[in-house]
């Protein structure tokens, strides 16, 4: 029996994980297949989970959260962030929801952080923003959330000035500006004030270099695209699905 994994999300055609896996299930020789799911509405999960032969699913835009209610178990840390990537089924066929992207996010972050860095900006609110947030707070990294809608405590982009960016050191785009094809789109930040001392990270993979991060480079700060957190928080996703 091949074992069946796959990508829940929507116009998901580009995906990475995709690609990723197959490339594993070819070079580890496993009977395994993954599929995209490309759902127009989150209620064709419930379609798609009859299939018996699923063992394991990943999830991103825009079902992080919408997938939640349709779960059957929640693991505490997807509980406390609030967003799943990850659902495991058991040998009853029962679903648990899991986060990996907070995984990633950390161990890919911690070779760039520096002395300078304690406070972060968030751009974007979604899930992915939320496995951000939480990877932060283990790391002793305060955080505020940038929206173009900001809720209470939360900023709007034309709150950011020079004082800000000279007390909030890392800065992560959690948005999907500047995704393939529409590159030249970016963050609306005031860029000028960034230093060497800054860290630009984009979730990112496609392009490798995007405007933001090509805008921090100018300035002399470092950079990161998405693509070695989408790495981490894959075979993490493998771990939990076998464990």
């Amino acid at each position: 029996m091949t074992k069946i994994y796959g990508l829940l999300g929507r116009n998901i055609g580009y995906s990475f994980s995709k690609n990723y896996f197959f490339k594993k299930f070819e070079k580890e020789n496993l009977n395994c297949e993954y599929n995209n799911f490309d759902l127009k509405q989150i209620e064709a999960l419930e379609q798609i989970v009859q299939n018996t032969n699923i063992k394991g699913l990943n999830v991103t835009i825009p079902y992080k959260e919408e997938v939640i209610p349709y779960l059957d178990n929640l693991d505490p840390i997807a509980k406390e962030i609030g967003a799943v990537n990850v659902i495991k089924f058991d040998q009853n066929h029962k679903t648990t929801g899991h986060n990996s992207d907070h995984y990633g996010f950390t161990e890919s972050l911690k070779h760039l952080l520096n002395k300078h860095i304690k406070k972060a900006l968030i751009l974007g609110t979604g899930g992915a923003s939320k496995a951000i947030a939480y990877a932060l707070n283990k790391l002793d990294i305060t955080y505020t959330f940038v929206s173009r809608n900001p809720d209470f405590n939360e900023l709007n982009y034309s709150n950011l000035d020079e004082d800000i960016l000279q007390e909030y050191k890392l800065i992560i785009n959690c948005t999907p500006l500047g995704t393939h094809p529409n590159i030249e789109n970016y963050p609306d930040l005031p860029y000028e004030y960034l230093t060497k001392n800054h860290v630009l990270y984009d979730l990112i993979y496609n392009p490798i270099e995007t405007t933001f991060m090509k805008k921090g480079l100018e300035k002399g700060a470092k950079v990161s695209n998405g693509l070695n957190m989408l790495v981490l928080q894959a075979e993490k996703s493998w771990e939990i699905w076998n464990s």
